[in-house]
């Protein structure tokens, strides 16, 4: 799946859901590529209730094909801890170990965060546009690596529903270590920097 270079992610709309799902298709052909599946512990659901949920921890597994019962399948989960000020998210591969970070820039017009190695260095920056509906990812050096581009749903979907859809692409000849993290960059956007409710 990582091979890919563009991405299109679809939140599913469900009414009073506790945890988001996501459809990970090929944009060119529509066939369903992966899933991404929010997992957090029942406690979490419970405080939702009574606190911004962009507060609380949350943990999304992102897996091969369309079923998430195939722990096998899993390629990598995204993982916050609780967050105020800041948010700090892990990018985990199958095996557990982290190959990333994602950290929100305290100030920023239209929303950014630093991509982190696995020790904390930074690699890359994520920068929204004004509206933060458009972000752009670049090495250290400015180069553009890859873009998070918002999909307009239609009128009714916008204006009833939180879901979002995302297009993903990343530039020819990115490794497929970015096209990871540029795709848990997308995710993290809509799960753990956009989401309140």
């Amino acid at each position: 799946m990582l091979a890919h270079r563009s991405f299109f992610v679809r939140e599913r709309v469900a009414f009073l859901k506790f945890s988001d799902t996501y459809d990970i298709l090929d944009p060119a052909t529509q066939a369903q590529i992966g899933i991404a599946q929010e997992k957090a512990p029942g406690w979490v659901h419970v405080l939702r209730f009574l606190l911004n949920k962009g507060f609380l921890p949350t943990r999304v597994s992102v897996y091969r094909g369309a079923d998430p019962e195939l722990e096998s399948q899993c390629l990598f989960t995204i993982e916050r801890g609780f967050s105020f000020l800041r948010k700090r998210i892990s990018v985990v591969d199958a095996n557990g170990v982290v190959v990333g970070k994602l950290v929100s820039k305290v100030f920023s017009l239209g929303g950014a965060f630093f991509v982190q190695n696995a020790q904390g260095g930074q690699v890359a920056m994520v920068q929204g546009d004004w509206k933060g509906w458009n972000f752009t990812f670049k090495d250290n050096a400015g180069k553009e690596l890859g873009k998070i581009t918002k999909k307009w749903a239609g009128i009714g979907k916008e204006l009833f529903t939180s879901a979002d859809n995302y297009i993903i692409s990343l530039e020819e000849g990115q490794s497929e270590k970015n096209a990871l993290l540029l795709l848990a960059a997308g995710l993290a956007i809509d799960t753990v920097f956009k989401e309140n409710k």
